[in-house]
């Protein structure tokens, strides 16, 4: 069942809010936001009536601020959301104004405020008025958790980030620093620390901060680009055109098989799609160790100039998920490495 990442539209308000409710219920930091954000409830039909109205208004005005929906292309149905502030120009300090949480009065504001104030007093030190993009959230319905929905929104806000070359800013929930961390994001040093009496736990907690930088900072660590007094970026993003016919350089796949006659049969498979393909030797001989039983494991290089989507055809194919997995690879063009994910 493919997933594709897409632009949230009005009718898909109130869906792209079931994922967002859905998924901060099912995690334990972002079920304490949303005792704190919304102390009188978020589940009755008054309240998500007039959080869609007010969602809809927002939308009417605001031009930095994207709401994304991810679709099983299967079902049509919106399985994760992402909301982030695309800042591509420069802020003045009254359009970066910090306006709390209006919606809240009294002890209930306050207390939301000393959540949420700490976290936008780190971006004005971190980027005042500069260029740079914030993902606000990042929601999967818990009953697609899994599916490498979230890792295909991440990648999207990343994209954009490569394309528009600014740096893409997320304070992580604890239980996710990891996966981001594998999608290239840098920890900083800095942390938010939320009080326990102000969370109502029983410890205090910690929120990492992390941040992206594009391929044209030439792989400047985000606290040295602060160092040097934020620097603009040299240089130009190469923008891909379409695809061409003709073949090109070749990628090589790293492919997974327990038996070597099994990578004849995946390879017949992509020669089938078109493609001129060999098998090298096994690069690499394992044994791994389960409950069940003591196997080898042998990965065997493919080269193949099998177009990407052809690629994905065949690996999607019945008889290629019985007999070898894929483990990962890349293709070269130019002298630039080329991720496939």
């Amino acid at each position: 069942m493919p997933l594709v990442v897409l632009p949230a539209l009005i009718p898909d308000i109130k869906s792209v809010y079931d994922v967002y409710f859905s998924a901060f219920e099912h995690e334990n930091m972002g079920s304490i936001m949303l005792k704190i954000l919304f102390p009188h409830g978020h589940t009755s039909p008054e309240f998500r009536k007039a959080h869609a109205e007010g969602t809809l208004a927002y939308w009417h005005h605001t031009d930095v601020q994207y709401t994304f929906k991810c679709v099983d292309t299967d079902t049509g149905e919106i399985i994760g959301m992402a909301l982030g502030d695309v800042y591509i120009k420069e802020r003045s300090e009254e359009e970066r104004k910090n306006h709390g949480v209006p919606w809240l009065e009294g002890e209930e504001r306050e207390r939301a405020e000393k959540v949420l104030n700490p976290l936008w007093e780190v971006r004005e030190k971190f980027f005042g008025g500069r260029p740079y993009i914030y993902c606000h959230v990042i929601g999967v319905s818990p009953a697609h958790q899994g599916r490498k929905a979230g890792a295909l929104l991440i990648q999207w806000g990343l994209e954009v980030g490569e394309k528009a070359g600014l740096p893409v800013y997320f304070e992580s929930s604890p239980s996710t620093v990891k996966l981001y961390e594998r999608m290239g994001f840098e920890t900083l040093p800095e942390k938010i620390v939320h009080k326990a009496e102000t969370l109502g736990t029983p410890k205090d907690v910690e929120v990492p901060l992390m941040v992206k930088m594009p391929g044209l900072a030439g792989g400047m660590t985000f606290a040295e680009w602060m160092g040097k007094g934020y620097p603009k970026f040299e240089g130009r993003q190469r923008i891909e055109g379409p695809p061409k016919e003709k073949k090109s350089a070749g990628q090589k796949v790293v492919v997974e098989v327990e038996k070597p006659q099994q990578a004849e049969v995946t390879t017949a498979q992509f020669a089938d799609a078109g493609s001129e393909t060999k098998v090298a030797e096994p690069v690499a001989v394992e044994k791994k160790k389960s409950k069940a039983n003591l196997r080898e494991r042998r990965l065997c290089y493919i080269e193949t100039h099998i177009p990407f989507s052809s690629f994905l055809q065949v690996f999607d194919s019945e008889e290629a998920e019985r007999t070898s997995t894929f483990i990962g690879g890349g293709a070269v063009s130019r002298g630039a490495s080329q991720t496939l994910l």
